[in-house]
């Protein structure tokens, strides 16, 4: 089969489209015949190796331990293990597995859910990982409740097109954060106010929130926290920036040491993918109050073009591969 695959770490030219042997489904596995997969930040760090401190975590020392990349997935079942029972050749699914810039994938069922039916396989494969980590950043870390004003931060991004769709069907009045050119589309998706980060300071003292979710990671908590009402709660998703060993992490670690000394919440988020969340985004999904943002798609030997476009910042939601 044909895959994207990465023998060492480096920029987008590390990743190599080969014939590769295609994977066989465990007893608890389902082997998926991919038709889209998702690009995230996570790809652009896995491919890189940076931060130093991503190789410390099981990805490899010196070299990828995972040779094809990609995570996000939609698809059909083209196999089952012996001991699965949710599924069976022929069903739609996504979620995630390790290696989805491929033709096949192979995962545990616990990593998928059915597909939701008012989707397609390229809208379904924008959905695991970005919109869970909204999921878990809003509901889990943030505790958002009806009426809360909820300043997101990156509302043109994968996570930040999700997160405002998110945190207004939890009933919050929602202010985005975009650059220039991209606020009618944070609008289009229920955004209360946009605020144009190259013109305005979201905190400049005018107007504070109950709780920010800062998906665009480079702001100082200092400045993030001028934003916040007296007690108000902050969510680190991710983070850019730092250096080469800690990358955004950094950030992350600084606002956990620092959130018992003051009368913010300050938190930070490492997402999964649990099925049980995927499910409930299907529902959403299916009732029309979340609907993914799909910038563009690429097919799979330009992957290397669909990284670099991502890394650059261009993307206004979701960037997708068809396979």
């Amino acid at each position: 089969m044909k895959a994207i695959v990465q023998d060492r770490y480096g920029s987008a030219d590390v990743l190599e489209l080969r014939d590769v042997d295609k994977p066989v489904a465990g007893e608890n596995d389902l082997l998926v015949r991919v038709d889209a997969a998702g690009v995230d930040p996570s790809v652009w760090h896995l491919m890189t190796g940076l931060p130093y401190l991503v190789r410390a975590f099981g990805y490899g020392l010196r070299a990828p331990n995972v040779r094809v990349r990609g995570t996000d997935v939609a698809g059909r079942v083209e196999a089952v293990g012996a001991n699965v029972t949710r599924f069976r050749p022929g069903d739609e699914v996504f979620g995630t597995c390790d290696g989805s810039f491929a033709e096949y994938a192979c995962a545990h069922e616990e990593r998928f859910a059915p597909k939701p039916a008012n989707l397609t396989f390229e809208q379904a494969a924008a959905v695991p990982i970005s919109a869970c980590t909204a999921l878990q950043g809003l509901r889990d870390q943030g505790r958002v409740r009806p009426g809360q004003k909820v300043l997101i931060i990156g509302a043109a991004g994968g996570v930040g097109t999700f997160a405002v769709q998110l945190a207004k069907a939890f009933g919050a009045e929602v202010t985005g954060v975009c650059g220039t050119g991209k606020a009618d589309l944070v609008r289009s998706i229920g955004a209360d106010d946009v605020i144009d980060y190259t013109r305005d300071d979201f905190a400049d003292g005018a107007r504070r929130y109950d709780l920010i979710l800062d998906t665009a990671g480079s702001r100082s908590l200092s400045h993030l926290r001028r934003a916040l009402t007296p007690r108000g709660t902050l969510v680190i998703v991710g983070g850019e920036g730092g250096g080469r060993w800690f990358g955004g992490t950094d950030r992350l670690l600084k606002a956990l040491m620092l959130s018992p000394l003051v009368s913010h919440d300050l938190r930070g988020l490492f997402a999964t993918q649990p099925k049980e969340d995927l499910r409930l985004l299907r529902e959403l999904i299916e009732a029309g109050k979340v609907t993914p943002v799909i910038d563009r798609t690429y097919p799979l030997k330009e992957v290397p073009d669909a990284v670099r476009h991502l890394r650059n910042g261009h993307a206004r939601g979701k960037v997708v591969i068809t396979v």
